[in-house]
């Protein structure tokens, strides 16, 4: 496995959102993920791995993983609403694991990824200088803080992105699922943004599923329960590209699997996720072995 590549727990459908689906437990999830050679990993939602940074560093070493990172949303367009205690708490799990990554996301307050407000001059205002605080903040304990442009939060489309890498300093973190179904081109952003690439959250995606997400035609949720997220190389996001787009920049971060799925119960032992996440690997690392 290049040390390059790690897994998420959202891949075996661990989420952040309140009625998303069944979720594993982490005992399981990280045997599996050590089982198909990953060494390393990202958090996964509060509440998955212990609060407790020394025993969720322990958690992880027992299982052969180290941390990458992890995912934070939080409200960057209000105000009245001050981030940066909330991401600061988050900090001493990340030190203490070693992580160095810290993936925000710009929540709407909202439960879910199916609707969002909209975001006048002001709130674009607030957001901006919200992501500057907060990648200065976690600069000062030497972990890089990077943007994640999502489905259903304030930063989804391409204009928006663009936006955020012009009107601040925060690095990007590369997701070709959500870039795709946002309406924009991973491949397009990869090799025009590769600059500020500072991560990478890799899925591939059923495009027609895709459109139908954009024009409100089914939820995030229930397109994600759908299929909409395929093996790498099995769908429409231009892996392969986006792969030579960073490599040709001489991109040297993280490649995290990170393919959204919903369960509707607990896999029996032999089934499950887990074979998706390998067929994706497999197709990873023969794209970056590749000269």
């Amino acid at each position: 496995m290049s040390p390059r590549v790690a897994a998420a727990p959202i891949s075996w459908g661990v989420c952040e959102v309140p009625g998303w689906g069944h979720q594993m437990p982490a005992e399981r999830v990280l045997s599996e993920m050590a089982a198909l050679g990953c060494a390393a990993t990202e958090f996964g939602p509060d509440g998955f791995l212990p609060a407790d940074p020394g025993e969720r560093k322990r958690m992880l070493a027992d299982h052969g993983l180290t941390a990458v990172g992890g995912f934070v949303p939080v409200i960057l367009h209000d105000p009245g609403h001050d981030p940066l205690p909330e991401v600061r708490a988050q900090l001493p799990a990340f030190l203490a694991s070693g992580a160095d990554t810290l993936v925000l996301a710009a929540a709407t307050g909202l439960s879910g990824y199916d609707q969002r407000p909209a975001l006048d001059a002001g709130g674009w205002r607030t957001l901006l200088s919200r992501l500057d605080e907060l990648t200065a903040l976690a600069a000062d304990h030497g972990i890089r803080a990077t943007l994640h442009p999502h489905v259903g939060t304030m930063v989804e489309r391409p204009d928006e992105i663009w936006r955020v890498l012009d009107g601040s300093s925060v690095p990007l973190c590369l997701d070709t699922g959500h870039i795709l179904v946002g309406g924009g081109s991973p491949a397009e952003i990869a090799a025009k943004a590769a600059g500020r690439v500072a991560h990478a959250h890799l899925k591939d995606v059923d495009a027609t599923m895709a459109a139908r997400v954009r024009d409100g035609g089914i939820g995030y949720r229930d397109a994600v329960a759908a299929g909409m997220y395929r093996p790498l190389g099995r769908g429409d996001a231009g892996i392969a590209d986006v792969i030579a787009a960073l490599s040709a920049a001489g991109y040297d971060g993280w490649y995290v699997m990170e393919q959204d799925a919903v369960l509707a119960a607990e896999p029996a032992s032999d089934a499950g996720p887990a074979g998706d996440v390998r067929r994706s690997l497999d197709y990873l690392v023969e794209l970056l072995s590749t000269p």
